[in-house]
């Protein structure tokens, strides 16, 4: 749909000075455009969809509708189990298993799993290891004892 705009121009300096106001105009309306194309890409990409929805709250919303982490994990969980520890296991031990880690799945939700990630996570950590060393070594022999 064009619009058409009516100026009232009345020389050639007036037509030259109005082709360069519309230029600008136009330099002024594109770097926008391309300012909001940027911004609107950069909330479809991985990272910007992990930072809006991978977060504890987003998830803790969705888990108290959905329970949408307890379905994923008694599905998830049976297979990890059977395919890593029990792997050389019989099929009556991998029945077992299955049914019980898909038992323990369901009841996981995302609380428990941000304290899971957030202990193995912690396990993974660089600690610094300072040694302190004492400055007096205490036997329990009191120093004005004989036997000092």
């Amino acid at each position: 749909m064009k619009t058409s705009r009516r100026y009232n121009i009345n020389n050639l300096e007036e037509l030259h000075a109005k082709v360069c106001d519309l230029k600008e105009e136009q330099e002024l309306k594109k770097d926008l455009l391309l300012q909001n194309t940027k911004t609107y890409f950069k909330q479809f990409t991985v990272g910007g969809l992990i930072k809006r929805y991978a977060t504890p709250s987003a998830l803790f919303k969705v888990d108290d509708k959905l329970n949408l982490s307890g379905s994923i994990m008694s599905m998830v969980l049976p297979f990890l189990m059977n395919s890593t520890l029990f792997r050389g296991s019989g099929f009556l031990t991998k029945t077992l298993v299955g049914l019980a880690s898909n038992k323990v799945g369901k009841t996981l939700d995302a609380e428990h799993l941000s304290a899971i990630f957030n202990s193995v996570k912690s396990i993974f950590k660089n600690k610094k290891k300072t040694e302190v060393k004492p400055q007096y070594m205490d036997y329990g022999i009191p120093p004005d004892s004989e036997t000092y």
